[in-house]
């Protein structure tokens, strides 16, 4: 078992949905803590608030990569390779578990079954983490932080 399943797990006893545990393994890799974001990332859970929407996999996943792309102050840009990104993940998304599940919706990917978030859930949150890691990676992103 990996330090990083260890960790999902770990977040996921104490309560912490699967939006949340991307970023809070995001901000691990930063060497930062910040509640208000993750409580922030509460609304994704479930398909946009237990909704059945589009899966917070996904969307935390998107958020991920905002967190070391995206504009955070003022006099910052968000940068150029952000939206790239995103698509790119949402590309890979959808043929790995859109395809899989019949759609990139909570409710298709959990058909009905409240017990699947504990089978399928945590392989698309470790694959969904792997996958942002190699696209910062890829696209000159430093994870502990910094832009190479």
């Amino acid at each position: 078992m990996t330090d990083e399943m260890i960790r999902m797990i770990q977040l996921a006893q104490q309560g912490f949905h699967c939006s949340q545990i991307l970023i809070v393994m995001g901000l691990d890799a930063q060497g930062k803590e910040n509640p208000d974001l993750v409580r922030a990332m509460s609304g994704l859970a479930g398909g946009l608030g237990f909704s059945g929407e589009v899966c917070g996999v996904l969307t935390g996943g998107a958020c991920l990569l905002g967190l070391y792309a995206g504009k955070g102050t003022a006099d910052q840009e968000e940068d150029e390779r952000l939206n790239l990104m995103i698509n790119e993940l949402v590309e890979w998304f959808s043929a790995q578990y859109g395809q899989l599940y019949g759609g990139i919706r909570c409710d298709n990917i959990l058909e009905g079954d409240p017990a699947a978030r504990t089978t399928r859930c945590p392989g698309m949150v470790l694959g969904t983490y792997d996958q942002v890691k190699a696209l910062l990676l890829k696209h000159g992103f430093d994870l502990s932080g910094g832009n190479q």
